[in-house]
């Protein structure tokens, strides 16, 4: 049997993960089926609609860390997708997520028949290296350490200090990394993906927050009349809540985009049907990007995910009344 070629692409919250993976996606060989598995702390599911519209084959394992509960639901997810024959297998774990236990997986005796684990791929922000909230995190510092490839992103959007500060920590890391790069825009190269795979030890022991399910979360489904739901979640110090809206809830795309700007939070990822069409929102640091996507009959989905318990309920108001501002015009 042909073993699938695999990649990890980790990197902590906002490095860049989704946007690196439709770059590649954007470059693939046309005649060569990929397949993903995305991992989200939150429970809306936002990347996967992203990167669904690319033609990849998506499957999702929402709410925390896929190893949880014995990693039933990581393997759910990969049997799924390995089913399809993909040429190749690529898993988005969360933001903070450790990737030692899912190396751990895909090496085991259960799948090393049938994948072939290449390089884990570490997306980073520069600007992170000089900030201990995150150099501090004991998953940053395991997602650096299991790196095959530390790609340095968002470089247009640094300064000569951030790429100072980023490049010394990389020359006191230990073991030296196999490849460290510098991007644009999440622009890996696709030859980073066949860089062989080299055994790495995490500095820290694999201990995160648990959630009861012991298969994937079913797919969110609105019952009639009803126009949103919101799921919360909560775990290694952070917090997040996400809505999922009816297809037929319209944002006001100006007030929705000023909402995002204004909102302090460590991150909001959403794809929102507006009057303008549907759009993806990606923030970090109240900076905010959008791209606009060729979907239809698509339900809105917002997370946000911050250190601190925000005001949700107000939050929520605020959402509510832009849909219905643009629903009375």
């Amino acid at each position: 049997m042909k073993r699938i070629p695999t990649n990890i692409i980790t990197g902590f919250l906002g490095a860049g993960k989704t946007t690196s993976i439709l770059s590649l996606l954007a470059r693939k060989p046309e005649h060569e089926k990929w397949a993903i598995l995305i991992n989200e702390f939150g429970n809306v599911g936002v990347d996967g609609a992203i990167l669904e519209q690319q033609g990849a084959i998506i499957k999702e394992v929402p709410g925390g860390c896929m190893c949880c509960v014995a990693g039933l639901p990581m393997s759910v997810g990969i049997n799924a997708l390995l089913a399809q024959k993909p040429d190749r297998l690529l898993l988005e774990p969360t933001g903070l997520g450790h990737p030692k236990e899912v190396i751990h997986k895909l090496t085991s005796e259960s799948y090393r028949n049938y994948v072939d684990l290449r390089a884990t791929i570490t997306v980073v922000d520069p600007r992170h290296f000089a900030d201990s909230v995150y150099t501090d995190n004991a998953n940053f510092q395991d997602q650096l350490a299991l790196a095959d490839v530390v790609v340095a992103n968002k470089i247009d959007q640094c300064d000569d200090f951030d790429l100072y500060t980023f490049q010394t920590a990389m020359e006191k890391a230990e073991p030296k990394k196999a490849l460290i790069a510098e991007v644009e825009h999440g622009r890996l190269e696709l030859e980073w993906l066949d860089i062989e795979r080299t055994d790495r030890q995490a500095q820290h022991s694999h201990h995160h927050h648990s959630h009861d399910q012991a298969e994937p979360l079913p797919e969110l489904e609105l019952a009639p009349g009803q126009q949103f739901i919101r799921k919360e979640n909560h775990g290694q110090g952070y917090h997040s809540c996400g809505w999922f809206f009816a297809a037929d809830q319209l944002f006001e795309f100006s007030k929705l985009f000023s909402l995002f700007s204004n909102l302090n939070a460590n991150r909001i990822k959403a794809v929102v049907n507006t009057e303008n069409g549907c759009f993806a929102f990606n923030v970090v640091n109240q900076v905010v990007s959008v791209n606009e996507l060729s979907l239809e009959g698509f339900e809105s989905r917002i997370e946000v995910i911050d250190s601190e318990i925000l005001p949700w309920d107000e939050l929520e108001n605020i959402l509510c009344s832009i849909v219905e501002n643009t629903l009375a015009k």
